[in-house]
């Protein structure tokens, strides 16, 4: 039985994305990549998370697999409550 990888869709849906975006650059040259995407990626994941954990920050922090004063740090940047 052949073993499946649990991240190749969010994978796949990352690499779909970027695609898209670099086809409507046309040829322009991203700046800043790298925060672009984790800025983009990073407030809908905590949003997830704490929505999934009924805003339980330590089964949140443990999920995200960062210590909960980090997660409280950025909670706090994303204004998520």
């Amino acid at each position: 039985m052949a073993t499946t990888n649990k991240s190749e869709p969010l994978r796949k849906a990352v690499h779909d994305a970027l695609m898209a975006y670099f086809e409507k650059l046309d040829g322009t040259a991203p700046n800043g990549l790298h925060q672009l995407v984790m800025q983009q990626v990073e407030l809908p994941l905590l949003e997830t998370v704490m929505a999934h954990t009924g805003g339980n920050q330590s089964k949140a922090a443990t999920l995200l697999g960062i210590s909960r004063s980090t997660l409280r740090k950025k909670l706090a940047q994303y204004e998520i409550e």
